[in-house]
């Protein structure tokens, strides 16, 4: 279909440039410490820069330790693996600490949360999403341990920067002798109103927690990320494996497998230069979330939920999803879609390609993890129990997947800080005229 030529889009013209999800958003300052590495050159994984946005982060997240990365991904795996040691012990150099083992995971994540369980040789087992704030249900996972009450490991995201119900989660963790490794990737600055310890931030919520600097996320260092704890043995370690593990000895030797995973001072030094910037970043993200919220109450639609009383965000993508009486037909396959118009309604494959082509950036929810192809074969569990194989021939299943409804219903919308008032309405207008 030609958007720009159909009827209901008709007085609407193309942003005159991309207007992006959410793309790096640069100040100045990042080129200031940039230089300062080059100048001193400090330009490998040392560098004061490296040193300074540990402590700044430690600080921030209140965690006493931070140890940076190259990127998010890498924070993940050796949180994950460092988890595996201290339950089961230290791996041979050929397996990973979490050989023979299950480890329960968050189903609507980006798959980085997923993998480094797989990098170690586990078995991830997908724990259904709840509607409240779209992450892991702890129900499903109470009844995840009533299956495999052997779990001790369990791999939590913070999904679109809003914080999961953490206190349940860990009470139930607790109850079963589990870890928590902490994704915080999306939600730096994000905070939560704990029973125990009142407001705290993200990324100090976990046995092992991590966060990221890739270049959507709400700072950003171009890529980068890091582990974050309040051990000094567990930073060590972490920072030992990821300069390949080397020993005190004048030459190179090796006690353990290590990874190429320190961050980079010039990394840092963009990292450095966005910090100050932070909270002005979450401030921006808000104010677009609440400008969607408003501008589109009076369609059937709602935005991404928090939990206003134990929660504040930090509004790292504004998504929305339609009501079910309000989805036009719309089928997904592997790589495809199709979707036909019905007025009065509409569908996420609709508003991405309307969004496009007026070109502005919208992307479907992540696909569950226990829908992708590489993980099809893996459990996966909802408040019911085994959401796999419920129902045949003569039994009608209940159909419970939080997961999966919310991707086929919803969508994540141009959030980018540096969208202008006047952009954002035309994107409402856009949505708005969709469902004509």
């Amino acid at each position: 279909m030609d958007y720009r030529k159909e009827k209901r889009f008709s007085g609407l013209t193309p942003f005159a440039s991309k207007l992006w999800l959410a793309s790096p958003t640069m100040h100045g300052e990042e080129q200031h410490w940039v230089d300062d590495a080059i100048t001193t050159n400090w330009v490998s994984t040392v560098g004061a820069n490296i040193n300074e946005i540990e402590k700044e982060i430690a600080a921030y997240t209140g965690v006493q330790y931070a140890v940076a990365l190259s990127a998010g991904t890498a924070a993940l795996h050796l949180a994950t693996k460092l988890a595996g040691e201290k339950l089961y012990g230290q791996a041979k150099p050929n397996a990973g600490t979490l050989a023979g083992h299950r480890v329960f995971a968050s189903d609507v994540t980006f798959d980085a949360s997923i993998n480094p369980i797989a990098y170690e040789d586990g078995e991830a087992v997908f724990i259904d999403t709840e509607r409240d704030t779209w992450n892991m249900d702890p129900a499903a996972l109470e009844a995840a341990f009533a299956i495999y009450p052997d779990v001790r490991l369990v791999v939590v995201a913070h999904l679109y920067g809003t914080p999961g119900k953490m206190d349940e989660i860990r009470h139930i963790c607790q109850e079963h002798g589990a870890l928590i490794v902490e994704d915080a990737a999306e939600s730096l600055g994000a905070k939560y109103l704990s029973d125990a310890s009142g407001w705290v931030e993200t990324g100090s919520l976990g046995d092992y927690n991590c966060i990221s600097f890739n270049g959507n996320k709400i700072i950003t260092g171009s890529a980068g990320g890091m582990f974050l704890t309040n051990s000094k043995e567990d930073a060590d370690k972490v920072r030992k494996w990821s300069t390949q593990s080397r020993e005190a000895a004048p030459w190179y030797q090796h006690e353990e497998i290590g990874y190429n995973y320190r961050m980079s001072n010039i990394i840092a030094g963009i990292v450095r230069g966005q910090i100050p910037h932070l909270e002005e970043h979450i401030a921006q993200k808000k104010a677009i979330y609440e400008r969607y919220e408003e501008g589109l109450k009076d369609l059937p639609v709602r935005m991404n939920p928090y939990d206003a009383k134990k929660s504040q965000p930090n509004f790292w993508l504004s998504c929305m999803i339609i009501d079910e009486d309000a989805m036009a037909p719309h089928v997904r396959g592997e790589q495809d879609e199709l979707w036909l118009h019905e007025s009065g309604k509409a569908s996420p494959g609709e508003i991405l390609e309307a969004l496009q082509a007026f070109n502005a950036e919208g992307r479907p929810i992540w696909k569950p993890m226990h829908m992708q192809p590489i993980y099809r074969t893996h459990a996966f569990i909802t408040a019911e129990g085994n959401g796999r194989g419920r129902s045949n021939a003569y039994i009608a299943g209940s159909g419970i997947d939080v997961g999966a409804d919310i991707f086929r219903r919803g969508l994540c919308l141009p959030s980018d800080n540096k969208m202008t008032k006047e952009q954002q309405a035309q994107v409402i207008e856009i949505i708005h005229r969709c469902f004509r």
